[in-house]
């Protein structure tokens, strides 16, 4: 279960996300008067909101416990669903061949790149071609685009829809399939209505968005792509705390992870690179990483 399910005030669970615990195994190690510490609330309050959580994790257990035997599944199995996968084109054969076909789906792949290399014209990309239909080996989905730095350009993902519908044309033409009512049906303004753009301006925003996607997938069943732009962004500048910060990252990509698997859905994260010291030399890496 996700804190915002706790039956506990509105104004506790914020606190409790703002302080980075998204999850309640995130709360079966701390003592109360280390939350009511971070929290900045009564030692008798944070005792009461760990009470709430061990009985919510308690029942959380039990019906986990019944999922897992029901659920139970063979290697073979397991193989046969990702062979049996789609996966979304990034429009670059050569990318495509490094990604093992493409953006797979029930996994989070991260991409990142210096700027001004291209990482919002990639996810831009990405959320057109996964509403490629199936007759042209898309999925025929919807995408979410959460974008953090405010660098999406509607504009510039309205020509990307364009050039996308030309290329299924030309495609056509090459194997002379009838194209005119799929083309008649698919618009640029189309593709764009089927783009979920959500603009973040706060690390606790992203956090509370991140736990709202799983009532809103559940609404929106066609969504088969999520990109978040970029994922690291606000850690970057609000942060203080760096154990803090790791907690809050690894609950946000856990969540991400279970969402993907959940839902038979990509999740593409963009993120900066930084320059970090190794061995005597310089080197690229991904941001907090």
């Amino acid at each position: 279960m996700e804190i915002w399910r706790l039956p506990i005030s509105a104004s506790q669970r914020g606190k409790l996300i703002s302080a980075g615990y998204t999850s309640l195994s995130s709360l079966s190690s701390i003592s109360s008067s280390d939350l009511a510490r971070e929290l900045n609330v009564s030692e008798s309050e944070a005792m009461n909101i760990l009470k709430v959580a061990s009985h919510s994790r308690g029942s959380e257990t039990s019906n986990a416990s019944c999922s897992i035997v029901e659920g139970a599944q063979s290697a073979w199995d397991m193989l046969h669903d990702e062979e049996s996968l789609m996966h979304i084109t990034t429009s670059s054969a050569d990318l495509d061949n490094i990604l093992g076909g493409g953006i797979h789906c029930k996994e989070v792949t991260e991409i990142g790149g210096v700027p001004g290399i291209g990482k919002t014209q990639l996810g831009i990309q990405i959320a057109v071609n996964v509403q490629i239909p199936n007759d042209f080996g898309g999925l025929g989905g919807n995408s979410i685009y959460i974008d953090t730095e405010g660098s999406f350009m509607v504009e510039r993902a309205f020509q990307i829809a364009e050039a996308c519908i030309e290329d299924m044309s030309e495609y056509n033409r090459f194997l002379r399939k009838d194209f005119q009512e799929c083309k008649i049906k698919m618009q640029p303004q189309d593709i764009l209505e089927n783009i979920f753009y959500f603009r973040i301006c706060s690390y606790t925003e992203q956090i509370a968005l991140i736990n709202y996607l799983d009532k809103f997938l559940s609404e929106h069943k066609d969504v088969k792509v999520i990109v978040v732009d970029s994922v690291t962004f606000h850690f970057r500048q609000d942060f203080d705390d760096m154990a803090l910060r790791t907690r809050v990252l690894s609950g946000m990509a856990l969540k991400l992870m279970n969402l993907a698997k959940r839902f038979s859905l990509a999740v593409v994260l963009l993120n900066q690179v930084t320059t970090k010291h190794t061995e005597a030399s310089f080197q690229l890496a991904l941001a907090l990483v």
